[in-house]
C-alpha cells in the first residue's frame, strides 16, 4: 500500500480521564476476556510470517520479547494513568518469555495484562461518573499549578495517591478547557458525565478479537509501523476503504490517546472542497444534520467514530474540533460538511499558467497539479482505448501547455500521498528519453527494476518539481528519478519518506499487512525514512517531529544499494548554490514568505510547550498572548504590502492571511495515511478519494477592512522564480563556455 501517514499505527487505548478513586475491583470469572483456539493458531502463523516474510528478517527472540512487553504496556496506557508500578512488576517475570508463549499460541499473558487494565479503567470511570459533579464544584482555578504536556516521561504511579493527583490535574484541565470554550457551570458536569458514561459502556463491549488485535499489533509494529494485524472486523473496514464504496467526508482518521485525529484530507473530497478541516485537527464531537445534537466522541473506538461520520451522499455532518493550529487546547471550531463520493475526474491532474516577472518581461510557466497517482485499472483490463490515468492526463495537459507556448513547466506534487507505482514510472517517461526509474528490493534480497524501456519522444523543456512533507511513496519515486537524472530541479521541503511496500496475507482469523519490499532510487538511495531532499529547500510547513516516516516508532532505516547507470541531462548540482542564494535573498524581502516563516516559528513555539497552566487567568493570558503574536505577524505582512492594519482578531480567533499554503496531514501517520488502525479494531475512514483543504480563516474583507486581496500561493510562485533563475543561469553558463 502506498501513501502518507504519521503515528497512525501507534495504537493508543487510554480513554480520557479516570476517577480520583483508584483501586482495582477483582474481575468475576465470567468477566474475564479469554482468547479462542483459533486465535492461538493465528498467533503461531502470524509469528511465522513475520520471521520469514518481513523485509527486516528479524527473529522473534528474547530481545524482541522484552520490547513487546514494554510496547504493549505503552500502547494500553501511554500516559501511565491506569496501571500502577506494582501492576507492571507483576508481569516482569514474563519479559523474556513472550516469544516462546506467542510463538506457541499461548496468549495468556497478553490477555491477563489487558484484563487488569480493563479492570483499572472501569473502576476509575465508575468512580468518576459518580463523583464528578462534586469534584467540578470544588475546583479552585485561582491556584497556581500546571499540567505536564509530557506524560510519557512520567513513570508508573507508585500508589493510589500519586495516581489520584495526576487525575485531579487532568480532570481540572478538561473542566477549564470547557469553561474557556464557553460551557456554563451547569453544562460542564453534564458533558463530562455523559462522556465518561459512554466510555464506560464501550469498555464493556471489548471482546477477545479486540484484545488479540491490540496484543498482535504490539508485536507486529516492532517490525515496522506499516506491518499490522487486522482483525476480521478491521479487515472488513480495510477492504471497504480500498474499494472506495462508502460515502463520507474524505478524511483519513487515526486514534491518538482518547482523541480521534485527522491524519489526512483526501484530495477532491467533501472535506477538501469545504476547506476548513485540517490534518492534525482533533475531533471532539459529531452531530448529524444542520441542527442535530452533538455527540461527544472522546474515548470512542475509531471504527465507531468513522461510522458516525460516514453517511448517505448529500447528508450533512458537523464536527466540533480542536484546530491543529489552536493557540491553546481550549479553542473549538464547528465545521459543517456535506457527505459525498469523489469522482475519478475530480482527482485528475489540472493545469494552469502563472506569470513570473524577470526584468521587464513576464515569463509564462505551465503548472500541472497532480493530487494522486491514479489509474482506471478496470478500464485498462477491459481494453478501453480512453481509460483514465495520471500519465495520459498529464500528457494531454503537457501538449496543451506546449501549444500555449509556455517557457517551462512545474509539476506540483504537494500533498500527493502516492498511488499507482506504474503511473509514477510512466509519468517519469514523459520527461526522459528512456531508462530505469525505480529499484525494488524484496525480502528475499532480489532487486527488481522498472522504468521506461523504449525510446520515445519526451518533453525536454525547463522543468521543476514542487514537493512538501506530504509528498509520499509514488510522488517520491517520480521526484527522486527527476533529481537523479538531473532532468529538472526539485524544490520545496523534505518529502514524507515512505519507501516500503506492503502485502496482505490471509491468516486463520483476520489478515496480516506486512512490509515485504523497499523502494530505491536509481542512485541506489532508499526513499525510506529520509525521503527526497529538494535541491532548493523551502521552510517546512508541517512539524517534522509529528509528520513523516522518521517520526514513526520502529520505522525501517534509510540505506543504499548498488546504483544503476543512467544519463544525466543537466548539471543541476552546479546551479544549486547560486539558485539557493537568489532564493534566500528574494525570500528575505517577500512579505508573504516572511509571514509563512514567522507563522511556522510561532506554531513551533506552541508545540514546544511542556506544560499548561491550570490557573484560569494564566490560561486566558496565554491564549491572548499567542493571539496577539499572530496578529502582529499578520499586520507585519499587511504593512509591507501597503494594506490596512487589523485592530483585533475575530471572535473565534481565526485571522489568517490570504496566502495559500496547501494543507495536508499527519500522521498524519502510519505508513500510509490510509492505514490508521485503532487498537480496538477499525481501519481509518475510507471514502471515494477526497481532498486537501485550503488554509482556513478569513480574508481582509471578511475581517472588516476594505482591502480586497487576491490569494497568493507563495510557494508556487517561489518555485516559478527558481525555475526562471535556473533557465537564465544555465543560458549564461552555456554562453560563457561558447565564448
Amino acid at each position: 500500500m502506498t501513501g502518507l501517514g504519521a503515528r497512525l499505527t501507534a495504537p493508543a487505548l487510554a480513554l480520557s480521564l479516570a476517577p480520583l478513586i483508584a483501586g482495582a475491583v477483582p474481575l468475576a470469572p465470567d468477566d474475564v476476556i479469554a482468547p479462542s483456539q483459533n486465535m492461538a493458531k493465528t498467533a503461531m502463523e502470524l509469528v511465522e510470517k513475520l520471521e520469514t516474510r518481513h523485509y527486516s528478517k528479524r527473529e522473534f527472540d528474547d530481545s524482541l520479547s522484552s520490547e513487546l512487553l514494554d510496547n504493549y504496556l505503552d500502547n494500553l496506557d501511554p500516559t501511565r494513568s491506569f496501571l500502577y508500578a506494582d501492576d507492571v512488576a507483576r508481569f516482569e517475570s514474563k519479559r523474556f518469555m513472550l516469544d516462546d508463549e506467542f510463538g506457541n499460541g499461548d496468549l495468556s499473558t497478553g490477555f491477563d495484562i489487558f484484563n487488569l487494565y480493563q479492570d483499572r479503567l472501569e473502576a476509575r470511570l465508575e468512580g468518576l461518573v459518580e463523583e464528578l459533579p462534586g469534584l467540578v464544584a470544588s475546583m479552585d482555578f485561582s491556584v497556581e499549578e500546571s499540567l505536564s504536556l509530557e506524560p510519557e516521561k512520567q513513570g508508573w504511579p507508585v500508589n493510589e495517591k500519586e495516581a489520584d493527583e495526576r487525575w485531579r490535574k487532568t480532570l481540572k484541565n478538561s473542566v477549564l478547557s470547557l469553561k474557556i470554550a464557553g460551557k456554563s457551570d451547569e453544562e460542564i458536569p453534564e458533558v463530562l458525565v455523559k462522556r465518561y458514561s459512554n466510555q464506560l459502556k464501550r469498555i464493556g463491549q471489548y471482546n477477545n478479537q479486540d484484545v488479540f488485535q491490540v496484543y498482535a499489533n504490539a508485536l507486529s509494529e516492532l517490525y515496522d509501523p506499516h506491518t499490522n494485524y487486522l482483525s476480521p472486523r478491521t479487515s472488513e473496514n480495510f477492504n471497504i476503504n480500498m474499494s472506495l464504496s462508502l460515502e463520507g467526508i474524505g478524511a483519513v482518521l487515526q486514534l491518538e490517546d482518547e482523541y480521534t485525529k485527522v491524519a489526512r484530507i483526501v484530495t477532491a473530497g467533501p472535506a477538501d472542497k469545504q476547506g476548513e478541516l485540517q490534518p492534525s485537527d482533533r475531533i471532539l464531537a459529531v452531530a448529524q444534520g444542520e441542527d442535530g445534537t452533538f455527540e461527544d466522541v472522546l474515548g470512542w473506538r475509531l471504527d465507531e467514530v468513522v461510522q458516525l461520520i460516514r453517511g448517505p451522499k448529500g447528508t450533512t455532518v458537523r464536527l466540533e474540533v480542536i484546530p491543529a493550529k489552536a493557540a491553546t487546547p481550549d479553542e473549538r471550531k464547528i465545521i459543517t460538511i456535506v457527505r459525498n463520493k469523489v469522482k475519478l475526474e475530480e482527482q485528475s491532474a489540472q493545469k494552469e499558467i502563472i506569470e513570473v516577472p524577470r526584468g521587464d518581461e513576464m515569463i509564462r510557466l505551465g503548472v500541472i497539479d497532480i493530487p494522486t497517482f491514479y489509474i482506471d485499472f478496470e478500464g485498462m483490463r477491459r481494453g478501453e482505448p480512453d481509460f483514465k490515468s495520471t500519465t495520459r492526463d498529464v500528457k494531454r495537459l503537457l501538449d496543451e501547455l506546449i501549444a500555449e507556448d509556455v517557457d517551462g513547466v512545474i509539476i506540483d506534487l504537494r500533498n500527493n500521498g502516492g498511488g499507482s507505482l506504474q503511473e509514477a514510472n510512466d509519468l517519469t517517461g514523459l520527461f526522459i528519453e528512456y531508462g530505469p526509474t525505480v529499484q525494488i528490493r524484496h525480502s528475499s534480497r532480489k532487486v527488481f527494476r522498472d522504468g521506461k524501456r523504449l525510446r520515445t519522444p519526451y518533453y525536454d523543456g525547463p522543468l521543476a518539481v514542487l514537493i512538501n512533507r506530504l509528498s509520499a511513496s509514488a510522488s517520491e519515486i517520480f521526484a527522486g528519478a527527476i533529481q537523479d537524472y538531473q532532468r529538472g530541479i526539485v524544490v520545496g521541503s523534505q518529502s514524507f519518506g515512505k519507501g516500503t511496500v506492503q502485502t496482505l496475507i490471509p491468516l486463520p482469523e483476520g489478515q496480516l499487512k506486512l512490509t515485504e519490499s523497499k523502494f530505491y532510487r536509481i542512485s541506489g538511495d532508499s526513499t525510506q525514512h529520509r525521503g527526497v531532499i529538494p535541491d532548493v529547500v523551502f521552510p517546512d510547513q508541517y512539524d517534522t517531529e509529528e509528520i513523516g516516516e522518521s517520526t514513526l516508532k520502529h520505522a525501517l532505516d534509510w540505506d543504499q544499494i548498488t546504483p544503476v547507470r543512467h544519463r544525466k541531462y543537466h548539471d543541476i548540482p552546479s546551479l544549486v548554490p547560486y539558485l539557493t542564494d537568489l532564493y534566500e535573498g528574494g525570500a528575505r524581502n517577500n512579505p508573504d514568505f516572511i509571514y509563512l516563516q514567522d507563522s511556522l516559528a510561532l506554531a513551533e513555539e506552541a508545540r514546544n510547550a511542556v506544560s499548561l497552566p491550570l490557573n484560569e487567568d494564566a490560561r486566558k493570558a496565554l491564549r491572548e498572548e499567542r493571539k496577539a503574536k499572530s496578529l502582529a505577524i499578520e499586520n507585519k505582512r499587511r504593512k509591507a504590502k501597503g494594506l490596512a492594519l487589523l485592530d483585533d482578531f475575530l471572535e473565534d480567533g481565526d485571522q489568517v492571511a490570504a496566502v495559500s499554503l496547501p494543507s495536508g496531514s499527519s500522521d498524519a501517520q502510519s505508513a500510509s495515511a490510509q492505514e490508521g488502525v485503532s487498537p480496538l479494531g477499525a481501519a481509518s475512514e475510507g471514502v471515494d478519494g477526497a481532498a486537501i483543504g485550503s488554509e482556513d480563516g478569513t480574508t481582509a474583507a471578511e475581517a472588516g477592512t476594505d482591502d480586497e486581496e487576491e490569494e497568493v500561493d507563495v510557494l508556487l510562485l517561489e518555485a516559478g522564480n527558481i525555475l526562471v533563475d535556473a533557465v537564465a543561469a544555465r543560458s549564461e553558463m552555456l554562453a560563457s563556455t561558447q565564448r
